[in-house]
């Protein structure tokens, strides 16, 4: 081995140093004297550049020690080579020492390699046979994975085999569960299993070639045509008891039917023919109980009906006319429900109140109008199709079962409100229904439920051409009013103008919230047909100021009943205004005529005429002095016989107050006006003990000021 010859090599030469040792080793003998001779030729060596380099060493500290001792350089290079070789040899003595120490540790390191060379020996051997047994170790793992391999796979024909016998076998207790079984959660519980062993049978095409299925498959059909029948008869007995009287359906639906709601399933899965029968039976059942609950109803409601209106209560028909075969009726002035709101509009704040129940408002021998019917009538509907629509979904898993359901339903009720709404005259009434209506189509869809959409658009559909007509019936009893028979000798508002601010109101207040455009459309043009009315009754008054005092008694008593609809005005009541303003003006220039006729002429042809352009027409003294008497005479009498007469021909206090002011106002610029002219006048200073003073005026004013 090389490292061993090596370690001999090195042991051969510490020996034989170790054995000069002993003989006197004489290390001068081998190193010799270390001489320095100077070199004969260093006087040919040029110094240039040793200043400029002795001035770059002068910081090194040696170098300037060196130069500082004056030593030469010769001699001080010198001592340190004897130095270094005096070193040299200690170092050499040093190993010479310790050459006992160096042979141990080469006997060492050899014996120290024989014994690896055995360890290198044994760790072969023991290479040879891990590498035999890591074949058989390869060996084993591949048996061990055929082994997995197999294992899996049989795991995997055990399970297909264990679910495939699950699946078809048909274990003793099913059968007795079926064919003795009652009807109850255990029952459908093996009804569920029986249904998923039908499926397995029929839907694996492996299976119908297997030999086991030949020997289920008969019983499987037994089993499936018993559970029918079973089943079948139960959910009859059950349709029946709906059928009792007093029976309460949705708590026989929820608590009863629902449990058993699988029996539907499976009946529609597997006996498809017997579904259509039972789907057939509930809906002949519920059809007729729902039919025959709202018949009753309907029957029960009716006896509870306020007739309210009569196709003679229009607003342009007088109160003493009637039809040659009608009943006799109460004066229509004081049958204000037919046209004023009132309390009807309650309906609406109670939209979402229960249906009302008959026998208790008959006991109480109350009586409604038949919007509160119809609300009633509405909310039940709404109610019954809700439970019931949802019902079908979740029980037979179909929505189109209820339309045939509520078919009969939707007929009892279509012929109670067909003859209702054909002879319904009650304009207020059809506009509460269609209010009604759309507040329940907004329920509805708060609910999610569309099962009553196209029943509530048919309806909402069939009231509108009712409430035109019996609109435009109002408007057609104002247009073809008879005013020879409607005219009264009376200047206080008009029956027929109040109608129609009731009727007015009314609408304005349903269509608030709504802001119906048709309807805004109507209301203008029943304003309009009332407007022609009101002025042919007025002109039948035989003096403009009567005429003038009607239109404005009319007038403010529409403004005020319009006023309690709706505060903010709209432009019905803004033209009422309008009217109003412009009358109170011509009156005010009749009462003032009236008592000061002269004074005002004077006033209007002389007192703005220009005397300088004219002076043969000017104002003399003579012309104004009894004018001023005149006036100063009897002016306050003629300001109380006003105030008598504004008392005694307007209805409302305050509107009368209002018009005296303004009367009162008027003579006050008409006079200012005669004083000014007065003033213009040469000698006209004579007449001012006979002028009476603005202030006694003003005082006179603000006196009957208080008491308005």
């Amino acid at each position: 081995m090389s490292d061993g010859i090596s370690i001999d090599a090195l042991g051969q030469a510490v020996g034989d140093f170790s054995n000069h040792e002993k003989l006197g080793f004489d290390l001068g003998a081998y190193v010799g004297d270390l001489a320095f001779e100077e070199d004969s030729g260093s006087e040919d060596i040029s110094l240039e550049g040793l200043q400029q380099e002795l001035e770059e060493c002068e910081s090194d500290e040696v170098v300037a020690n060196i130069l500082s001792s004056g030593a030469k350089l010769r001699e001080y290079a010198k001592g340190v080579e004897n130095n270094l070789r005096k070193v040299e040899l200690d170092s050499i003595e040093d190993y010479i020492k310790e050459s006992d120490n160096l042979v141990s540790l080469h006997d060492q390191i050899h014996d120290c390699d024989s014994i690896l060379s055995q360890m290198e020996t044994l760790l072969g051997g023991f290479q040879e046979e891990i590498g035999s047994i890591s074949s058989d170790i390869k060996i084993l793992q591949e048996k061990s994975m055929d082994m997995g391999l197999r294992l899996k796979n049989r795991r995997v024909a055990e399970s297909k085999l264990a679910k495939f016998v699950e699946d078809i076998i048909v274990p003793p207790k099913m059968i007795d569960v079926i064919v003795d079984g009652e009807v109850n959660e255990e029952y459908i519980r093996t009804l569920e299993i029986l249904s998923k062993k039908l499926k397995f049978v029929a839907a694996d095409p492996a299976v119908k070639s297997s030999k086991a299925l030949k020997d289920v498959e008969p019983e499987l059909e037994k089993l499936r045509q018993k559970a029918i029948s079973k089943v079948y008869d139960f959910i009859v007995q059950k349709l029946i008891a709906l059928r009792k009287p007093k029976t309460n359906i949705q708590i026989l639906q929820q608590s009863v039917l629902l449990k058993y709601k699988y029996i539907i399933s499976f009946l529609k899965e597997h006996g498809k023919e017997v579904f259509m029968d039972v789907r057939a039976a509930y809906i002949d059942t519920m059809n007729k109980v729902l039919s025959a609950h709202f018949r009753a109803y309907i029957q029960a409601l009716e006896k509870l009906q306020l007739d309210i209106a009569t196709a003679y209560d229009l607003i342009g028909v007088e109160t003493r006319s009637a039809g040659l075969f009608s009943r006799a009726r109460e004066p229509l002035k004081n049958r204000s429900a037919v046209f004023a709101l009132g309390e009807r509009i309650k309906i609406i704040k109670e939209i979402d109140q229960p249906a009302l129940i008959p026998h208790i408002a008959e006991a109480s021998a109350l009586k409604y109008p038949y919007e509160v019917l119809f609300r009633s009538l509405h909310k039940l509907l709404m109610d019954t199709a809700t439970s019931e629509y949802i019902f079908c979904d979740d029980f037979f898993g179909e929505e189109s079962i209820f339309y045939e359901i509520f078919a009969g339903p939707f007929s009892v009720i279509d012929e109670h409100f067909n003859p209702v709404l054909t002879n319904c005259f009650d304009a207020i009434g059809l506009m509460l229904m269609i209010r009604i209506i759309h507040h329940h189509q907004l329920i509805m869809s708060r609910r999610r439920i569309p099962c009553l959409d196209s029943y509530l658009d048919k309806v909402n559909i069939s009231l509108w051409p009712r409430f035109k007509m019996v609109f435009d019936s109002h408007i057609s009893s104002l247009r073809d009013a008879n005013i020879k028979t409607l005219w009264e000798d009376d200047v206080h508002p008009h029956y027929v103008m109040r109608r129609y601010a009731e009727f007015t109101a009314s609408f304005i207040h349903l269509n608030v919230e709504y802001g119906d455009g048709q309807l805004d459309i109507n209301l203008e043009r029943l304003r309009m047909a009332v407007d022609v009315l009101i002025l042919k009754l007025a002109k039948l008054f035989p003096r403009p100021k009567q005429q003038i005092v009607f239109l404005i008694n009319n007038y403010d008593m529409t403004i005020a009943v319009l006023k309690e609809a709706g505060p903010e005005g709209g432009k019905i009541q803004m033209h009422f205004e309008e009217l109003l303003k412009s009358n109170t003006s011509l009156f005010v220039e009749e009462l003032l005529v009236e008592h000061f006729s002269d004074l005002i002429k004077f006033v209007k042809s002389r007192a703005s005429e220009d005397s300088s352009s004219n002076p043969e027409r000017s104002i003399t003294v003579a012309e104004v002095d009894p004018l001023v008497k005149d006036f100063g005479s009897r002016w306050k009498t003629a300001i109380e016989l006003m105030h008598k007469d504004i008392i005694t021909s307007f209805s409302n206090f305050l509107c009368g107050m209002e018009i005296l002011r303004a009367a009162l106002t008027q003579l006050l610029l008409y006079y200012t006006r005669l004083t000014d002219c007065i003033k213009k006048i040469p000698g006209g200073s004579g007449l001012n003990k006979d002028l009476v003073s603005i202030q006694s005026i003003m005082f006179e004013i603000r006196k009957y000021s208080k008491t308005f």
